[in-house]
């Protein structure tokens, strides 16, 4: 696995209570790569990074770092796209994205452990 570098300053932090289960979802199903992870030892509590196009989560097993629940804003270039590959990777539950009052598309999906993913698109392209 390489250890890539991505220029995001701000790193959404949602817990997960089974990294496995975590991984087919976020992996499998919306298609974000697995940049590292880290445990402590062996059957110790997960803690990773994920990435899609540039945007990075981090999931943690660790019951202290943040509690099921959580949420995350993750913007992306073809939102389309995004939901017609979801689909075909067996993510059953989302939406089509819709067009929101303050300019963006957005489709709202819910991870195995309730944390809650709005992802959005601009209504416009930056130079359309």
């Amino acid at each position: 696995m390489t250890n890539r570098t991505i220029q995001q300053h701000v790193f959404p932090q949602l817990r997960v209570r089974d990294w496995q289960r975590a991984h087919r979802f976020y992996v499998d199903g919306l298609g974000f790569q697995v940049d590292w992870t880290h445990q402590f030892g062996e059957g110790f509590p997960v803690f990773a990074q994920v990435s899609r196009e540039g945007r990075a989560l981090f999931l943690t097993e660790h019951a202290g770092d943040c509690e099921p629940g959580g949420a995350a804003y993750i913007v992306l270039d073809d939102l389309d796209a995004f939901y017609h590959e979801v689909l075909q990777r067996g993510i059953v539950q989302p939406e089509p994205p819709d067009e929101m009052p303050w300019g963006r598309r957005e489709m709202h999906l819910v991870d195995p452990d309730g944390n809650r993913l709005r992802f959005a698109a601009p209504l416009h392209a930056p130079n359309g």
